[in-house]
């Protein structure tokens, strides 16, 4: 374990194989208007390289356990041929036969068009729920096109953010924007 030994609230993981991304930005989003400010650790697993390979990478499991015990993660990634990138996956991997993810999960996927909206709930909820995280509400889609504009995701964080405040406390969660 690293010299970081408190733990995260809010984490992001980005999936996306281009680092500082689009993704990256709508997860971040996410997470602050989520939190009320800015996110613990953030992970651009594409600037982790061929790391995410190396089941020995201290680094990698270092961030590993710092994901699995922060209270809430925002789990994202761009949706590729119905489902989200294999470089997420590599980094999911990782929790198999460790504690897991012990707070909250949202997972977030953008796509070039709203036939890939159930994404979210069909690909990564289900690994996300395996591994231990409690998901509130229904996965979050948002069409590439839209990813900057918060308009796109007022619906979801309404819905969302009372069931975020009830399971982490009041001063967890921001009054949005």
């Amino acid at each position: 374990m690293s010299e970081h030994t408190v733990p995260e609230r809010v984490a992001v993981v980005v999936g996306n194989p281009k680092p500082a991304s689009r993704t990256l930005s709508a997860a971040t989003y996410v997470a602050h208007e989520l939190s009320g400010g800015e996110p613990d650790l953030v992970v651009d697993l594409a600037t982790l390289g061929s790391a995410l390979l190396d089941w020995s990478s201290v680094e990698v499991g270092d961030l590993v356990t710092r994901v699995g015990g922060a209270d809430l993660v925002v789990v994202a990634s761009p949706t590729y041929k119905g489902a989200y990138t294999g470089l997420l996956k590599l980094f999911l991997d990782r929790f198999a036969g460790r504690t897991g993810l012990r707070g909250l999960a949202v997972p977030l996927m953008l796509g070039g068009s709203p036939a890939h909206a159930l994404a979210p709930e069909l690909t990564l909820r289900p690994v996300l729920t395996e591994l231990g995280a409690t998901v509130p509400g229904r996965g979050l889609f948002v069409v590439d096109s839209a990813y900057d504009d918060p308009a796109a995701y007022l619906g979801w964080l309404e819905d969302t953010r009372p069931v975020v405040k009830s399971v982490l406390g009041g001063s967890a969660v921001g009054g949005g924007r």
